[in-house]
């Protein structure tokens, strides 16, 4: 079985890009073959997309707060799938990425953004990864083979 490389984008790569790369890389599908990188990364991963991912099943030691420049070096996996997971890294302009992959926005608010209780806050990073897991459901029942960026951006607006 032909598995797909999703690279996820956003600013900082600690939160939704992350919950992306964890939620396609542990997909019972098999798939898929998660990435994330952002355009600034950030120091660290946040904690509590740390704790969903490890929740998940997910190697720990993969996680870490990575640029997009990665991704565009000769000897980086090649990604069927670029996916923007927020607004900012969606009106960035984006490196050119290899093998013309197929690509899409699918925004979510920053739960890292989320002011409250560390529960509140834990209900902000679920809440997108129940949205990004939706996402990559209709992503997976679609024919991958055949995907192209419009049909990709259509689990938007069905999710």
């Amino acid at each position: 079985m032909k598995q797909y490389n999703i690279l996820f984008l956003c600013t900082h790569n600690s939160a939704r890009s992350v919950l992306g790369e964890a939620l396609a890389s542990t997909h019972q599908s098999g798939l898929f073959v998660g990435y994330s990188a952002g355009s600034t990364p950030g120091t660290s991963v946040n904690p509590f997309a740390a704790e969903l991912t490890k929740e998940m099943g997910y190697d720990q030691s993969k996680l870490r707060s990575k640029s997009w420049d990665e991704y565009g070096l000769p000897d980086a996996p090649k990604m069927d799938f670029i996916v923007t997971v927020c607004d900012n890294a969606a009106g960035e302009v984006c490196p050119v990425w290899p093998g013309n992959p197929a690509t899409a926005h699918w925004g979510f608010p920053d739960p890292s953004q989320v002011e409250g209780s560390d529960e509140e806050k834990r209900k902000a990073f679920k809440d997108v990864m129940i949205g990004l897991k939706k996402r990559i459901e209709l992503l997976a029942s679609m024919p991958l083979e055949k995907l192209d960026s419009m049909s990709l951006k259509e689990i938007h607006t069905k999710a």
